[in-house]
């Protein structure tokens, strides 16, 4: 009780009572809006069938149960008076393992980087692209049959075409050098992502949320729902989708590689974008309890069934409990980056504690210019 007094502390009497008011009125929407959506999800699932769209696990067996793990990052800005003090981590984290798996997986399973920069807004661009780099890097040295990344697949492409462009426009910064230095091993690492060609290794993208609505657009299904919604009411435990094309954006995919890399960016953007247009999407049900998962994987793994089946029974051994509504690997790396940001007051008075040991001068002078005014997160 305690706590939820805490959450209006600081709110004044008549707006907590307008919000309540504007939030049982939106309560009254949603009523119907599930409402609507149930009345008519038998429809929705005869499409599917009709269509050859509906399909079960058990339509491609079961293999024995692989291995899986699960890499995600986050960073933090702590914009201070004299400097920004950044920090970006990445994580992979093993998943529940078979009884007899004995496989070794070498040390360290993640990333750190903490550094201070000059005061710059673009600086989240390429520290997020460092990130997303060694989280990449994390999932293919995984020694494991299947490696969940948390996301969709084609988010590092985004996120290292915004770096590209912008660190070279504030390369006096130190992550910027990082990036420069690093780029094409993080491009390489992604490329063999998308690709997927290694049989014994499945890549496979779990985003949380998507506005893609591969499925709703072919059978034409009203566009105020999105797929996973529609599919988590559709789908019975076990079902899937069949795997169809990831929607293709309406400009083409690019990447300003050759800003940095010259003749082999070109290549290597030639190499990315053709494979970007090879990635597959399905949906999938584990268990009743746990909403329909959207999975994209390369084009290699969605048209072969050994492999596929593969990822099913990763998924599918990873949902484990209702506890968690996705798969426990990429739960528990999740918990894991995201203290990174809470634990910003630790790291920033460590370091305030170093310079005030040292520091010559009056002390007052490093707590004022160490005084945070904002924190910016992301992940």
């Amino acid at each position: 009780m305690d706590d939820e007094k805490q959450v209006f502390a600081d709110l004044p009497a008549a707006m907590i009572e307008d919000m309540l008011q504007c939030s049982t009125a939106v309560g009254d929407v949603l009523l119907e809006t599930f409402q609507q959506t149930r009345d008519f999800s038998e429809k929705l699932r005869s499409d599917l069938e009709k269509n050859g769209y509906l399909l079960n696990e058990s339509q491609f067996g079961y293999p024995p149960l692989p291995t899986t793990c699960a890499a995600d990052g986050s960073y933090a800005i702590e914009r201070l008076l004299s400097v920004d003090f950044t920090v970006a981590a990445a994580v992979a984290v093993e998943g529940l393992t078979p009884p007899s798996e004995e496989r070794y997986w070498e040390q360290p399973r993640h990333f750190v980087y903490v550094k201070e920069e000059l005061h710059h807004p673009d600086t989240a661009t390429v520290l997020r692209a460092i990130m997303l780099g060694h989280e990449i890097a994390l999932a293919v040295k995984a020694p494991h049959d299947v490696v969940m990344l948390d996301g969709t697949l084609t988010l590092p492409v985004i996120y290292f075409n915004q770096a590209l462009h912008k660190a070279s426009e504030i390369d006096n910064l130190h992550c910027s050098r990082i990036f420069f230095s690093e780029v094409e091993q993080y491009l390489k690492e992604y490329l063999d992502i998308i690709r997927s060609r290694r049989t014994d290794k499945q890549f496979v993208g779990v985003p949380k949320y998507s506005t893609r609505r591969e499925i709703g657009k072919l059978l034409n299904w009203p566009s105020e729902y999105n797929d996973r919604s529609l599919l988590t009411l559709i789908l019975k435990a076990g079902e899937l989708t069949k795997p169809i094309p990831l929607e293709q954006p309406a400009q083409p995919w690019h990447l300003a590689a050759d800003k940095v890399l010259g003749a082999d960016g070109d290549i290597l953007e030639k190499e990315i974008v053709e494979s970007l247009q090879s990635i597959y999407i399905f949906y999938y049900k584990p268990h009743e309890w746990i909403p329909a998962l959207r999975l994209e994987v390369a084009q290699a793994i969605a048209c072969n069934k050994n492999r596929l089946a593969t990822v099913l029974q990763g998924v599918k051994y990873q949902c484990a409990t209702p506890a968690m509504l996705e798969p426990y690997p990429l739960y528990l790396a999740d918990r894991n980056v995201k203290s990174v940001s809470r634990a910003m007051p630790v790291f920033l008075q460590v370091t305030t504690q170093r310079i005030a040991d040292k520091y010559k001068g009056d002390i007052s002078d490093v707590f004022m210019v160490l005084h945070g005014y904002r924190t910016d997160t992301g992940g």
